[in-house]
């Protein structure tokens, strides 16, 4: 999975995923742009990528802002002149809570983060993905939404899960043409910080009670998955060992979502 003479943008790169999937690119060989609303974070990634022996671009930005996304696009056209990997990551949890109790300023915040996002990314990338005569987007999802629907009170959170889905889905076709793909990544239970700024209020209250057979991710009886099992099948989608795979969903959660 060489992509030297690739360069990428990986968002939500400071942390979990999304910076093992900048070093695990790095490491393939292409140059990766990393963004991150937290400054220090990503300095963090960009010196280790570097200090790896590859080359990469920090930059700060919140991914629901509009003129911070057409200027990190804008800095990477400028630096290194194409762009040929997307990896749209950045999101949250936001609050779980019962949907009367959900507040609309919530709603709107993960809303707003996790698709506004996802599509702001995409909107100001993919005309250079086509100047550069193709490349590969990476989305990435989770199997709420998509294949799971239990997690209580996370009504925001798995909306803008599914509605990712559904723009590969919609896009795989929109940009074949161009020789673009388009996938979906969708992880189980991962070991990150996401968690740690989840807001969970009153869950019980939204709570279907279900006893699940022991240990819940069969492959591993019980144990979370890692951000660089994650950051392997990205690397994978971005690299041309992938060339006929589009509009695919691929759920990395060791069979957690089939127990649910």
């Amino acid at each position: 999975m060489d992509l030297t003479g690739k360069t990428a943008l990986v968002t939500g790169a400071g942390s979990g995923i999304g910076k093992a999937a900048a070093l695990m690119l790095g490491k393939r060989g292409a140059r990766v742009a990393v963004l991150s609303r937290t400054e220090s974070e990503i300095v963090k990634t960009k010196e280790e990528i570097e200090e790896a022996g590859g080359e990469a671009l920090a930059l700060t930005g919140d991914v629901s802002q509009e003129e911070a996304m057409k200027y990190a696009v804008e800095r990477i056209a400028s630096a290194w002149g194409r762009l040929d990997i997307v990896v749209a990551n950045a999101g949250i949890n936001g609050v779980w809570a019962p949907i009367e109790d959900l507040q609309p300023q919530e709603w709107d915040k993960t809303i707003a983060i996790n698709l506004r996002g996802t599509y702001l990314t995409l909107h100001y990338a993919v005309p250079h993905l086509k100047a550069a005569g193709g490349g590969s987007i990476v989305v990435v999802s989770s199997i709420n939404g998509t294949r799971t629907f239990t997690t209580a009170g996370a009504t925001a959170y798995a909306a803008t899960k599914a509605a990712q889905l559904a723009m590969v889905q919609q896009l795989a076709l929109e940009l074949g043409k161009c020789k673009i793909r388009i996938n979906a990544v969708c992880p189980g239970l991962i070991e990150t910080n996401i968690p740690d700024s989840t807001i969970k209020r009153n869950q019980d209250a939204a709570r279907i009670p279900v006893i699940w057979p022991e240990g819940d991710i069969p492959i591993t009886g019980g144990k979370a998955g890692t951000s660089e099992d994650v950051a392997e099948i990205i690397a994978f989608l971005a690299s041309d060992y992938a060339r006929h795979i589009t509009g695919s969903p691929v759920w990395i959660d060791g069979g957690q979502s089939l127990l649910r």
